[in-house]
C-alpha cells in the first residue's frame, strides 16, 4: 500500500514496531513492510524535492514550465481546477489584486500554463462572470467567439437564386455573389469601484467576492446597451462594410409584433421581443382592448432593455423595440471573456480609499442578415 504523506507511514511503522513484539507475528511480512515504507517515504522526499524546485523557478521568473489542467500537482495530489477552489489560492489572488505580484498564486498552482500567460482565476471570479452573463438575457443569446486582434466576418448582401435546370435546356448562369464585411474592432469597457481601507484589510474571498460582482455587473450591463446600440443605430440596408437591418413604424397595438416579424427571413429561430419594461403596460392595455383574445406579442418571449427608450416618453423616429434573433449578433473576446483588475492605493490615499480598476476587451457588432427588424415610433401627424 503507497501512502500519500510522511506522518501516515511514520504511523504504520509504529504500529509494525507493537506488531513484531506480539506473539507468532510473521516477522518476514513485517520487516518487507517496513523496507517498503521506507521507498515510499523516499519516493515522497524526491517528489517534494522537486515540487519545490519547480516553485523557486516560478517564482524567480523561469519560463517554459507547463502543466496541462489534467495533471496533478505534485506535493497536493491536486487537479489545478481544485487549487483554484481552495482556500488558499483564494487568499493568494486577493493579495494578488493588491500587489499585482502573481508569484504566490503561480506557486501554489505548482506549474502554470506559460510563465506571462494570463493567470488562471479562482472558481469563485469564474462562476461570478459567466452568472452575470447568464444573467444578462440580451448578451446570454448574442454569439461569442474568442479571436485574436480584430475580426472580420464576411456576410452575404446579394446573390442569386439557384435554378432548376432541364436535360437539353440553356445552361444556367454563374451566381452573382456579392459579399459584405463586418469588423468587429475591440474596445476596452472599463469601470472602476472605491474601496476603505478597511474592506481590503478583511482581504480572502469577501474581497475578490465583492470587487468582481459589481465590475462584472457593471462592465457587462454597459456591454449589453452597446449590443442593443449596434441594433437601433443600424441601417436600413446593407454596405460592404455593414448589415442592414428594415425598420418600420408601429405602436404597441395587436398587430406590430406580427408585422415587423414579417421582416425576417427564416435565418431567424430564436425570435424574441425586445422592449424597455415600461412599453409592457401599453402592451397590456392593447391586450385588455381586445378582450384578451390576442397575444400581442405573438407567443415570443420577451426580453426587457433600458438601452430602449418606454415606448411613452422616446421621441419620434426613435426605435423603441426590436424582434428577432440575437444570433445575428457577435461579441468577441480577444482576450477572454474574464475581467482584468488594476490596483491604485495612491490617488486617494489621504481618504484611506483605493480604487480597483476592471477591463473587459471586446468587439461587437451585426453579423447575421435578416435576423432583425427595429420598430420605431412614428412622427406626429401635422396640421
Amino acid at each position: 500500500m503507497k501512502y500519500k504523506t510522511l506522518a501516515e507511514i511514520e504511523t504504520r511503522k509504529a504500529a509494525i514496531l507493537q506488531e513484531m513484539e506480539a506473539e507468532g507475528a510473521d516477522l518476514d511480512a513485517l520487516k518487507k513492510e517496513m523496507d517498503e515504507l521506507r521507498q515510499n517515504a523516499e519516493d515522497l522526499r524526491n517528489a517534494a524535492q522537486k515540487a519545490e524546485e519547480i516553485r523557486k523557478q516560478i517564482a524567480s521568473g523561469a519560463a517554459g514550465i507547463t502543466m496541462g489542467e489534467s495533471h496533478k500537482a505534485e506535493t497536493t495530489g491536486k487537479t489545478v481546477d481544485e487549487i483554484r477552489s481552495s482556500k488558499e489560492y483564494m487568499d493568494a489572488y486577493a493579495r494578488y489584486i493588491i500587489s499585482e505580484d502573481d508569484k504566490e498564486c503561480r506557486a501554489l498552482l505548482t506549474a502554470n500554463a506559460a510563465n506571462n500567460g494570463q493567470l488562471p482565476v479562482p472558481t469563485l471570479v469564474d462562476t461570478i462572470i459567466r452568472t452575470a452573463w447568464e444573467k444578462d438575457e440580451i448578451l446570454n443569446r448574442v454569439r461569442k467567439t474568442g479571436f485574436k486582434g480584430n475580426l472580420k466576418v464576411p456576410f452575404e448582401r446579394a446573390a442569386d437564386p439557384a435554378y432548376e435546370h432541364g436535360e437539353g435546356t440553356t445552361a444556367i448562369t454563374e451566381e452573382d455573389l456579392t459579399l459584405g464585411v463586418v469588423e468587429l474592432k475591440p474596445k476596452n469597457i472599463k469601470k472602476y469601484i472605491r474601496l476603505s481601507d478597511e474592506i481590503v484589510a478583511i482581504g480572502g474571498e469577501p474581497l475578490v467576492s465583492y470587487v468582481y460582482r459589481e465590475l462584472a455587473h457593471q462592465i457587462i450591463k454597459l456591454l449589453s446597451s452597446k449590443v442593443i446600440g449596434d441594433i437601433t443605430g443600424a441601417s436600413t440596408s446593407h454596405s460592404g462594410s455593414a448589415v442592414g437591418i428594415p425598420k418600420i413604424s408601429g405602436e404597441p397595438d395587436l398587430s406590430v409584433v406580427v408585422t415587423a416579424e414579417a421582416e425576417l427571413t427564416d435565418e431567424a429561430e430564436n425570435v424574441v421581443v425586445i422592449i424597455n419594461r415600461k412599453t409592457s403596460a401599453a402592451f397590456h392595455q392593447a391586450r385588455v382592448a381586445g378582450n384578451f383574445n390576442v397575444d400581442p406579442y405573438d407567443g415570443l418571449t420577451v426580453l426587457y432593455s433600458s438601452a430602449l427608450p418606454a415606448y411613452s416618453s422616446a421621441d419620434a423616429n426613435a426605435v423603441w423595440m426590436i424582434v428577432g434573433d440575437l444570433n445575428a449578433v457577435q461579441v468577441n473576446y480577444p482576450e477572454g471573456e474574464g475581467i482584468i483588475t488594476k490596483y491604485d492605493d495612491v490617488t486617494e490615499a489621504e481618504k484611506d480609499m483605493v480604487k480597483v480598476h476592471g477591463r473587459q476587451y471586446a468587439g461587437h457588432g451585426v453579423t447575421g442578415p435578416g435576423m432583425l427588424c427595429n420598430v420605431k415610433k412614428a412622427a406626429a401627424v401635422t396640421t
